[in-house]
């Protein structure tokens, strides 16, 4: 029976809009298409899971339009466990508003709606917990009542105070950031990258089209992309999380998961939108072995 993940963040609608130019003061500019997407970074790794196999909880403040918006039913389809979201009906749920140009220059507006609540709430008592962009303050109060701690403060890290940044730091057991995040975390702390890489048992850090690098116990790991084809690169990290993460429960080595993330990112970027095209386990093995030989046997 594998270990159900936790994942804490949002679950957010993203409207990814088409335009001719990016709209300065005082400017207007057509749009020439645009398209709605079930996102948000919780709800990306969590429904990355399912698919995969897993057993995902998500944990995410909802407004009165979630319902109705169809994305409660996605999640529920796959399988995902909803008991612990935290529903407002008089709040709308979070969106992603993503403007981009004809030269892929992006602008971006992201509404918080019911995760503003996240900050008033006592969180539950949870096991295997992975903590994507979300409220500093309730991740804080929740990395100190898990078993295990994931972290990626991802974007939202210029939002997190010192004290709640050094407090889910020091119970946490896994931190996931990509090379601009990891500076900005050594930064805010004060702390040298060894001296983090001293405090924490693993930290993964991405980099783009290089890949990813996974340091324990002063050993660093390379992990390489999976080349495909890619058209959107926005999901990417969540489904290399959802892939480690799920890989790491079933107890398959650091470098295992590494490459099974990469797997799994290689299927996301292959279509427009975070969830539109993730694989089953059976379907990422297949890929996996392509690419890498032989699937590894779990610990």
């Amino acid at each position: 029976m594998d270990r159900t993940i936790t994942v804490v963040g949002h679950a957010a609608i993203d409207l990814l809009f088409d335009v001719e130019n990016i709209a300065v003061h005082n400017e207007s500019h057509p749009i020439i298409n645009y398209d709605q997407y079930y996102g948000g970074g919780a709800a990306n790794i969590a429904i990355a899971i399912a698919i995969l196999g897993g057993n995902a909880q998500l944990i995410s403040a909802v407004g009165g339009d979630f319902a109705s918006s169809g994305y409660e039913a996605e999640l529920e389809k796959h399988g995902v466990d909803l008991s612990l979201l935290y529903r407002f009906p008089d709040e709308k749920s979070t969106r992603a508003f993503v403007f981009t140009d004809r030269d892929h220059h992006q602008s971006t507006y992201f509404h918080w709606g019911a995760s503003v609540k996240l900050k008033e709430l006592d969180p539950h008592e949870v096991d295997f917990v992975h903590l994507a962009t979300s409220d500093s303050a309730y991740n804080a109060k929740i990395a100190k009542k898990a078993s295990f701690v994931s972290f990626d403060p991802g974007q939202d890290l210029v939002t997190y105070s010192k004290e709640n940044l050094e407090s889910i730091l020091g119970n946490t057991n896994i931190l996931f950031t990509n090379k601009h995040e990891i500076q900005r975390v050594c930064d805010m702390t004060g702390k040298s990258f060894e001296e983090i890489l001293s405090m924490i048992e693993t930290v993964v850090v991405t980099y783009d089209s290089s890949g990813s690098k996974i340091y324990n116990s002063g050993k660093e790991m390379t992990i390489p992309v999976v080349p495909v084809k890619a058209l959107d690169p926005t999901g990417a990290g969540d489904a290399y999380r959802a892939g480690f993460l799920l890989a790491y429960t079933r107890n398959y080595s650091l470098e295992a998961c590494g490459k099974i993330g990469s797997t799994v990112a290689s299927f996301a970027v292959q279509n427009i939108g975070c969830q539109t095209d993730l694989p089953t386990w059976d379907i990422m093995k297949a890929r996996y072995e392509d690419n890498f030989g032989k699937f590894p046997e779990s610990n």
